[in-house]
């Protein structure tokens, strides 16, 4: 079941929850069409590495922006806050493979998480490294990780060999290229923590009418310097991101349940409905009456073709629902 339905679901600190493969298989595949809907904030232990298939898709890691085409990639090192939306307007599909880096490096002690993993991993200066088919070891890391999807997708007998070489491959290409490490500074690693500290505040108590004040109490610092923390880190201000937190949420609840669009601003903490629907449209492109009549076209569509989320995630399964709705 390497192919996976796509649903980011977030925990404390924005860390992502759903578990990507098995404990034993530790990698999934990901068919995303950003056009329909973005992934928003998150993180994960896990590396992952992305390719366009087709039109052009913006992510942004940590502080950096990328703005990927036809073809390109990206590789996103493990732990690092990350969103990804359309590029520009038409399509836009990308492709993902996230796995554990346990996969490749075995353990603590081997050769290739000593020299190869570990190193990766260590270096705070790669938050993600933009692959072009242009530049030769690029494309040949690329043409690794389009092989490891197709291998992961098609889940054909020793099809784990396969998606273990190749992803073998990309990171050794990765590992023998990286720009020299240095070291972080303090600020940056304390803008680190800080922002984690307060995306945990921030969904323990979304529901609640939060201040500049309380979310910056939440890391011990000043209003003003959690304003910089977020625009340093993330690029937007804590009541853009709480507002796009609460819209995830609502979203999930109207296509998951059938409480009342009225019940669902307010359990997501919404006390004014217009302000509710104007706030849905603005980040979801639609109202929330609308979101659910999309959702359950979506599933309706998936099982007149005979998937439903009961088959094991395979890939007409993974457009059900709408893309990234939060825990």
């Amino acid at each position: 079941m390497a192919l996976s339905a796509c649903a980011v679901k977030t925990g404390p600190e924005g860390r992502e929850l759903a578990a990507h493969g098995t404990a034993a298989f530790p990698v999934a595949c990901y068919d995303l069409d950003l056009s329909r809907e973005s992934v928003y904030w998150h993180w994960h232990e896990e590396l992952e590495a992305v390719f366009v298939v087709n039109g052009s898709a913006a992510l942004r890691t940590g502080g950096e922006n990328h703005c990927l085409k036809e073809g390109q990639g990206i590789f996103i090192n493990g732990g690092v806050v990350h969103e990804a939306r359309a590029g520009e307007p038409g399509q836009s599909r990308l492709c993902s493979v996230v796995f554990h880096p346990r996969l490749i490096g075995g353990s603590l002690d081997s050769i290739f998480w000593q020299n190869y993993l570990r190193p990766l991993l260590e270096d705070g200066q790669v938050k993600a490294i933009v692959l072009d088919p242009e530049i030769p070891w690029q494309g040949q890391a690329l043409a690794a990780l389009q092989k490891a999807w197709r291998s992961c997708s098609g889940e054909e007998l020793g099809y784990e060999f396969t998606v273990r070489e190749e992803l073998s491959r990309v990171i050794c290409l990765l590992a023998g290229r990286r720009p020299p490490q240095t070291r972080l500074s303090a600020k940056e690693l304390r803008d680190g923590e800080r922002i984690k500290q307060m995306l945990r505040y921030m969904e323990e108590h979304f529901c609640e009418q939060l201040t500049m004040e309380r979310v910056a109490a939440s890391a011990a610092i000043s209003p003003s310097e959690c304003l910089r923390c977020f625009h340093s880190t993330i690029g937007i201000t804590p009541i853009q991101y709480l507002k796009q937190y609460r819209i995830q949420r609502a979203a999930k609840l109207l296509a998951e349940t059938s409480m009342k669009i009225v019940d669902v601003g307010t359990e997501c903490g919404f006390q004014e409905m217009s302000y509710f629907a104007r706030a849905f449209r603005e980040i979801k492109g639609c109202t929330p009456s609308e979101f659910r009549k999309r959702a359950a076209a979506f599933r309706a569509e998936a099982q007149s073709q005979g998937f439903s989320e009961e088959s094991g995630g395979r890939e007409a399964d993974r457009e059900i629902l709408p893309y990234a709705d939060a825990e």
